[in-house]
């Protein structure tokens, strides 16, 4: 995880422990990962459940309502262009 955030310029950001607002948000994706993800149906094995990974997390960031987020989607919150496919998916 460290390799990967330094390559990508990211910083690391951990929840605060017992902390709901922060650390509930985690659990939430964690939950909603798991039953739409890596559970919704079954893999031959690990590296085709991994594989499928990032075509998930697309539409999950991208389409689907959040309703945290008034029914909008995460991106929306970004002030991300969703029509600028040169910056988005160059």
């Amino acid at each position: 995880m460290a390799a990967a955030c330094k390559r990508l310029a990211l910083k690391h950001r951990f929840p605060r422990p017992y902390t709901p607002r922060t650390s509930g948000k985690a659990e939430r994706f964690i939950q909603t990962a798991l039953r739409e993800w890596a559970y919704a149906r079954s893999y031959p094995n690990s590296n085709q459940r991994s594989q499928e990974l990032r075509p998930w997390l697309h539409p999950y960031n991208w389409r689907r309502p959040h309703a945290s987020l008034g029914l909008s989607p995460p991106i929306r919150r970004s002030g991300i262009d969703d029509n600028n496919l040169l910056t988005l998916h160059s």
